[in-house]
């Protein structure tokens, strides 16, 4: 980066290391949550107009989402992995190594997704069976995902060039981003799913491809903002010595948060399936409940995405009450907020459910769903935002650890549990205490880490 751009872009950024904790994660969290409303918002467009299609479009498409879920979060983790990276050395000081980690990253990243995406492909239906999926809903799978397969590299320039803007203070251009890419997959799929004028209607089909022009879309705009307006990524192949290191401290953080993101899915695709035994429509209303939680817990991942470079910068500086404080600070405001959704949501329960669906019985599962998971949102938030902090914190594998007890200890097989006892209501209930006994360890973990940190030496803080 010439000292020129350096100048004129750090002027425009929030000083993570001297500003006002609350006032500064306000700053930057707010840009988030605009990009964020606008991405989700867009995205839940593509479940409005496929269950226009009718009960099977919708299973077919909720059926995708632990497997597109997984490639994401792998991208997430290693976006994770990047910013703690970046965002370490920039609180150091240190700009020339922050811009080879984010030029290594998205060499990484490109690599990993092709390979998953490849292996995806091959094994749509054996996959999508084991998952629960029936032999008529293989066909309409086949048509969404054998082009998102085919575009999801497009996704690697998006998740992780808005990473390393991130770990810089700016969350401003992500949410542009984010939500021009939303838009434009909003207005492309209801002309792709219907046909207009000279267009064919493609149904589910159509779909994937209004979703993969949004990702071209988004991988042109970041390109453009990384090299040309802000100078942050080099244009020229790093020298490999250099490419290995970068790789190296990426993959040390990003590894292990994008094994605990891919648990998610995991967990998510065996709940599907344990859903699955109630039929077609419980799966459709399980996806559609899905989709809600994104929006629901909407300021929880975007703080999740804000708070991590807050903790590494400072983190880096050697300022870790800095940190703490953002942390706590974080926790009270997420735990407030969610009681507020919950509450809009279970009054709403019933006008959701019509929006996405006229089937009587996808709608009382609808809202059956919004009256008991929601409860524990905030909670589950406290889980969210332990593990991101705790990669801000380059402590990766206690994150892992923390995700695989989680979702292996407690959510699914208190799920499962519930389900044997009572049903479907057992199944959410159980989901729903599985995620309050988590919180309550996440927390107690979260603040003994920051006990031992403090007591190390300054060199190792450092």
């Amino acid at each position: 980066m010439t000292q020129k751009n350096t100048a004129r872009y750090n002027n425009k950024q929030i000083n993570l290391l001297e500003d006002p904790v609350p006032n500064t994660l306000k700053r930057m969290t707010i840009p988030m949550i605009y990009g964020m409303v606008l991405l989700m918002t867009f995205n839940l467009v593509d479940t409005f107009f496929v269950g226009l299609l009718g009960t099977q479009p919708l299973a077919a498409i909720s059926f995708t989402f632990p497997v597109t879920f997984t490639v994401l979060s792998l991208t997430i983790g290693l976006g994770i992995g990047t910013s703690a990276v970046i965002a370490k050395f920039l609180g150091k000081k240190d700009t020339k190594s922050a811009k080879n980690a984010a030029t290594a990253a998205l060499y990484l990243a490109a690599i990993i997704v092709a390979c998953l995406s490849i292996i995806g492909y091959f094994i749509t239906d054996p996959l999508f069976t084991l998952l629960g999926a029936q032999p008529s809903l293989l066909p309409l799978i086949h048509e969404y995902m054998d082009i998102w397969y085919i575009g999801s590299v497009c996704l690697i320039g998006p998740m992780i060039g808005n990473a390393v803007l991130r770990a810089s203070g700016d969350t401003k251009t992500p949410s542009i981003i984010m939500g021009s890419a939303g838009l434009i997959n909003a207005i492309f799929d209801p002309i792709l799913i219907f046909g207009l004028g000279p267009i064919p209607a493609m149904g589910v089909q159509g779909a994937a491809i209004a979703t993969l022009i949004s990702w071209v879309f988004g991988l042109g705009l970041v390109f453009y903002v990384l090299t040309i307006k802000h100078d942050l990524i080099h244009t020229a192949m790093l020298p490999i010595k250099e490419l290995t290191s970068a790789c190296r401290d990426i993959l040390k953080i990003g590894l292990p948060a994008a094994g605990a993101n891919m648990l998610t899915p995991i967990a998510a695709a065996i709940m599907t399936a344990i859903v699955a035994t109630y039929g077609e429509s419980a799966v459709a209303a399980f996806g559609v409940g899905s989709k809600l939680e994104s929006i629901a817990c909407l300021i929880v991942l975007a703080l999740s995405m804000t708070l991590p470079p807050f903790i590494s910068q400072n983190f880096g500086a050697g300022q870790l009450h800095r940190a703490e404080d953002a942390y706590k600070v974080a926790i009270k405001f997420i735990l407030a907020w969610q009681i507020v959704i919950y509450l809009f949501l279970a009054l709403c329960a019933p006008w959701i459910a019509s929006i996405f669906t006229q089937d009587e019985a996808v709608a009382e599962l609808i809202k059956l769903f919004i009256w008991i998971l929601p409860l524990g949102y905030g909670l589950q938030g406290i889980v969210i935002l332990t593990n991101s902090s705790l990669n801000a914190l380059h402590k990766p594998m206690i994150a892992l650890a923390l995700s695989v007890i989680r979702l292996f200890v407690f959510y699914l097989p208190l799920a499962y549990l519930g389900s044997v006892l009572y049903g479907l209501t057992g199944l959410f209930a159980g989901a729903l205490l599985g995620n309050i006994l988590m919180a309550m360890i996440s927390y107690r973990l979260f603040t003994k880490q920051f006990m031992l940190l403090e007591l190390a030496p300054a060199e190792k803080v450092v």
